[in-house]
């Protein structure tokens, strides 16, 4: 669990398993099927799903689904590869829909 100096935290809405610092987000303007999506350099306590080729906004990706390991929630996915170079910024990052996160203080 978080030590007491690492709130504020983003945790899973479905079961409260800790997912991310707020120092970890990078960005909040992205989307997601639900509606906004947070973009993370670092999530913990999730498990990847198998990479797929998926066509998005700003162009073709690898990336793999991520799960919740507590509660299997699905909450977003990680860019695994970008097709286009001016992409690439994105790789080995997360996105995590905001309606499947709770921010704890």
């Amino acid at each position: 669990m978080a030590e007491s100096g690492d709130y504020p935290l983003y945790s899973c809405r479905n079961c409260r398993n800790p997912l991310a610092f707020d120092s970890d987000l990078l960005s909040k303007a992205y989307k997601a099927r639900s509606g906004q999506a947070y973009m993370f350099s670092h999530v913990m306590n999730i498990v990847l799903g198998q990479k797929e080729d998926r066509k998005m906004l700003t162009g073709m990706y690898t990336v793999a689904a991520i799960f919740c390991i507590n509660c299997g929630h699905e909450l977003g996915w990680k860019y695994e590869r970008a097709f286009d170079p001016s992409q690439r910024i994105k790789e080995g990052n997360f996105i995590v829909e905001k309606l499947k996160l709770v921010k704890e203080y």
